[in-house]
């Protein structure tokens, strides 16, 4: 959206339009320490599969996601570690997020617009994601997002 007002307006000093690029996959190590050093807790990042570079929309996605759970983690469960796993194969992204904290109360699945605004990011890249209580306890964000690598043209592969 920016890059499209930048577009749209003239670059004057009053009405300049930032043009830093958005956050995506490269930067996820330091969202992960950053998390680390304000929360005192663990958190780590565990990667498999074939990492490739994906669509910008896929990879803001991807981070906002991430960027949104820690900050559920260190608000609802502080002192919680946090384990963020990306798991690649050749068309799927699995985005996977759980945290050791006690669960979620049953209040707080629909009380909020973090989890919403989640899964609207994953919806609008052609993915879903769902969030919950995990089985051996904690809470658990999993989406499943589009993988398709793109190369520097921005053709998709």
């Amino acid at each position: 959206m920016r890059r499209l007002l930048g577009v749209l307006r003239e670059d004057t000093a009053a009405n300049r339009v930032d043009r830093v690029p958005q956050p995506g996959l490269a930067e996820l190590p330091g969202l992960i320490d950053d998390a680390r050093e304000v929360s005192q807790a663990g958190a780590r990042l565990i990667v498999s599969g074939w990492p490739a570079p994906l669509d910008s929309g896929v990879e803001l996605a991807v981070y906002r996601i991430v960027q949104e759970a820690l900050t559920n983690a260190r608000r609802h469960a502080p002192g919680a570690a946090v384990d963020v796993e990306l798991r690649f194969d050749d068309s799927t992204l699995w985005l996977r997020i759980r945290d050791n904290g006690p669960g979620p109360a049953p209040d707080e699945l629909s009380a909020g617009n973090g989890l919403r605004g989640m899964a609207e990011r994953a919806t609008a890249v052609g993915g879903s994601l769902r969030a919950g209580g995990a089985v051996s306890g904690g809470f658990l964000i999993e989406a499943t997002l589009p993988a398709k690598a793109v190369i520097d043209s921005g053709t998709a592969l």
